[in-house]
């Protein structure tokens, strides 16, 4: 692939064989001892099953593509294992271990080695089901920067290779422009030029950790009787080691589909700062920065759902606010964040 320098296919655009329901109850009372209902959820690039042991407990039950690398899945492992140690009050899944004291376990597939985990099911309502509020928007943000905090000290090597949700590497973009309706690929090309003159600057950006990269409305879990309250972070797929600032950029590019999305991206920002204030570097950065990650939501939607239409409705369940995001965030430069929010680097 031209977009992800990794020995083996990306498992982004890796088909996989449908694992039935009945072959997945087994694994989990052959691999963990306990039988139980399952039923499928829907995932993108591997297979995820909500798995409801005999006694009524309920886990997450993921079964990998063959095309992802077991160092990506360690890394992810890792993670959810420092934060249990580190911060075990941000709410993330914790792994289950196998009969045999394993965090992981290699099923032999049709498709070759597929690495399947168990983990606690967090309760909650996901956020894009819920009413947007700012007060909403200020925990989201606050959980977004305690999770930061928690990566912080985390020493997990990513895999090597990258990975295209990775702003870091928008203008690996550029490869798959092509896929993109004309009407959006004009503003879309703009955003990768301007990433690529500010690139200088991104790259002197002195903060940087592992960061989740993926904290969006379908990854983060409200209370069901408080839909404002964060009960829930979940998938750590996408993480990288990159500038802290592209975490705040990631979430913060998904407060902005509505009309209201000032306010939204007010308290959002209220949110972080009041936890972890943001450095003047990083605040000049940060519109531009948004504006990849929406440019980096409209090209790949549209270059998967092309390759994989039959899970077309999935991919580009965030495209149509993507757009309109793209469409708002003009009006956002670094003063206007200041304005928004002025204690953006207060301590």
């Amino acid at each position: 692939m031209e977009a992800a320098a990794t020995s083996k296919e990306d498992a982004i655009s890796a088909s996989l064989t449908v694992t039935p329901l009945l072959t997945v109850s087994q694994h989990a009372f052959e691999i963990y001892g306990f039988t139980g209902s399952t039923k499928r959820l829907s995932s993108e690039r591997d297979e995820t099953f909500l798995f409801t042991r005999e006694d009524g407990v309920e886990f997450t039950l993921k079964i990998a593509n063959a095309a992802e690398e077991p160092a990506a899945l360690e890394f992810q492992d890792g993670a959810l294992l420092h934060l249990a140690k580190a911060a075990p009050h941000v709410p993330v899944p914790r792994l289950v271990l196998t009969r045999n004291g394993k965090e992981s376990h290699a099923l032999q597939t049709v498709d070759g080695p597929r690495i399947m985990r168990l983990l606690t099911f967090l309760r909650g309502d996901l956020q894009y089901r819920t009413p947007a509020t700012a007060r909403q928007s200020r925990n989201v943000g606050s959980a977004l920067a305690q999770l930061g905090l928690g990566l912080k000290d985390y020493g997990g090597r990513p895999p090597c290779g990258k990975l295209m949700w990775d702003i870091s590497h928008t203008l690996d973009l550029r490869a798959f422009t092509s896929f993109v309706g004309a009407e959006r690929r004009k503003a879309v090309e703009a955003v990768l030029e301007e990433f690529e003159i500010a690139l200088p600057s991104i790259r002197a950006l002195k903060r940087r950790q592992i960061i989740h990269n993926d904290f969006n409305p379908h990854n983060i879990l409200m209370q069901p009787d408080a839909p404002s309250e964060v009960s829930g972070i979940i998938d750590f797929g996408d993480m990288v080691e990159a500038p802290l600032i592209n975490d705040v950029a990631v979430a913060l590019s998904y407060h902005l589909a509505t009309d209201n999305w000032q306010e939204r991206a007010q308290a959002f920002l209220e949110g972080f700062v009041a936890v972890r204030p943001l450095q003047a570097d990083e605040i000049e950065l940060l519109p531009l920065l948004t504006r990849c990650r929406l440019a980096m939501s409209i090209v790949i939607a549209e270059w998967r759902s092309a390759l994989f239409p039959d899970n077309r409705d999935y991919i580009m369940r965030n495209h149509a606010s993507a757009w309109r995001s793209l469409q708002h965030i003009p009006q956002l430069t670094s003063a206007g964040l200041k304005s928004l929010a002025s204690n953006l680097s207060r301590a």
